[in-house]
């Protein structure tokens, strides 16, 4: 087994707001005059030619067919999942890392089980969900703690159960990548989320609480393997209806819909209506758990 070369020694409570409420207390408020020309982050809005071209290669980033399939059917292949993305979820608040790298983790951690028979020991598990973050955060973040220091955190009064060298990272990391084939620049639902919403409202009010739900609503889905059915950009058009019809209580949803020509309306309303069934919407306002579910 390919793991044999691999040494090891044998949760959410997140400011998730924390980066994102420093990121914005820092932007000015765009000129009356942009007419949506620039997101609530201060970058110019994606072009629709832009955004159909991102969605274009969404496929070449996503799981493998049957991956959702296999994680309702093998209690195995669902465990391993859920470890691995607990871990996740709670390592990443106690490195400041923000939501981008969390969703960068789990589409590599997702994407790497999809083409692997994955044994189930816990060791393996814990040195997958390391390595899948240290490689997102390498990506997307200023700051990176040295691998050992990813593993440690503050309240910790004794040193971990799994503390992993570097070179038992650096060969994981290694392994992970070429699976991946080396595509690491997913694109993810943050990557659509402002052109959604000002496709709805592009007011400024409007779009700076309703960014800051959708953030976390994103961030919500990833619990559920429920959504791995839907693309990046139709997670992101869902939770964008989502979020504007709580806040605009008299939007048509099929108006809405409407406006989307980039992606499957079907898929997105499918999208919405999950959102809605898990009441996500209800919780995008409170802190996630501090202890994620056993089966995702």
């Amino acid at each position: 087994m390919f793991f044999e070369d691999l040494d090891g020694n044998a949760r959410y409570e997140w400011g998730l707001w924390n980066s994102w409420h420093n990121q914005k207390e820092s932007c000015q408020e765009p000129d009356s005059d942009n007419n949506g020309s620039s997101s609530l982050m201060g970058f110019p809005l994606l072009s629709e030619e832009r955004v159909k071209d991102m969605i274009a290669t969404e496929k070449e980033y996503l799981p493998k067919n049957g991956y959702t399939s296999r994680l309702r059917g093998e209690d195995l292949m669902l465990s391993v999942r859920s470890e691995a993305l607990d871990w996740i979820l709670r390592a990443s608040p106690k490195h400041g890392f923000g939501p981008l790298s969390v969703w960068l983790s789990v589409n590599y951690l997702d994407r790497f089980l999809s083409v692997c028979v994955f044994p189930g020991q816990a060791w393996i598990v814990q040195l997958l969900a390391v390595s899948c973050l240290s490689i997102a955060a390498k990506m997307v973040e200023v700051d990176v703690p040295h691998v050992v220091d990813l593993q440690v955190w503050e309240e910790h009064l004794r040193k971990p159960e799994f503390l992993f060298e570097p070179k038992s990272i650096k060969a994981m990391e290694l392994m992970i990548m070429s699976r991946l084939q080396w595509r690491l620049h997913s694109s993810t639902p943050y990557s659509y989320i402002d052109h959604f919403l000002n496709k709805i409202n592009d007011n400024y009010h409007f779009l700076s609480s309703a960014t800051s739900k959708s953030i976390q609503l994103i961030l919500s889905t990833i619990k559920s393997v429920q959504f791995l059915e839907f693309r990046p950009s139709e997670v992101a058009a869902a939770v964008a209806i989502s979020v504007s019809m709580e806040m605009l209580q008299s939007l048509d949803i099929d108006e809405i819909v409407s406006q989307f020509i980039l992606v499957d309306k079907d898929k997105v309303v499918k999208c919405v209506e999950l959102i809605a069934d898990l009441s996500l919407t209800s919780e995008c306002g409170s802190p996630i758990p501090t202890s994620s579910p056993r089966l995702a």
